[in-house]
């Protein structure tokens, strides 16, 4: 048995496929998105922020493979943290930390206003099997 279906024929699917392209158009015209897409674009322009992402990352790796060998140490540790604090000081590293912040309550904003009639936090709950 066979149902033939009209492709272009709205549905309860596609409404909601709609709106969930509408939303995305709709943030990026956000405040905190536009300032997300500055700062980091400012990020990747900015030679000196990434000399210090290569340094953070470098000492991570070789932090990871001492960590895997047995051989890290404190010292090792209070390195890959140094290295991520002069990095996270940067000022545009900085701008780009608070504007990724300021994305992420919004999202958890509309994350909200989205669960709201449902009764059901998707994204909080994600993960989370079996919690009561």
């Amino acid at each position: 048995m066979s149902v033939d279906t009209d492709p272009a024929a709205p549905s309860e699917d596609h409404a909601a496929d709609d709106l969930a392209r509408q939303l995305g158009e709709a943030i990026t015209d956000l405040p905190e998105y536009q300032r997300f897409v500055e700062s980091k674009q400012a990020v990747e322009d900015s030679d000196e922020v990434q000399s210090r992402i290569d340094e953070f990352e470098e000492l991570r790796q070789e932090f990871m493979l001492a960590r895997q060998s047995g051989d890290a140490g404190e010292e090792d540790v209070r390195r890959v943290q140094e290295a991520q604090q002069r990095l996270h000081e940067h000022p545009v590293m900085a701008e780009y930390l608070d504007a990724q912040d300021a994305l992420e309550a919004r999202f958890e904003g509309l994350n909200d206003l989205i669960s709201e009639p449902l009764d059901v936090d998707f994204v909080g709950e994600s993960g989370a099997c079996c919690q009561d």
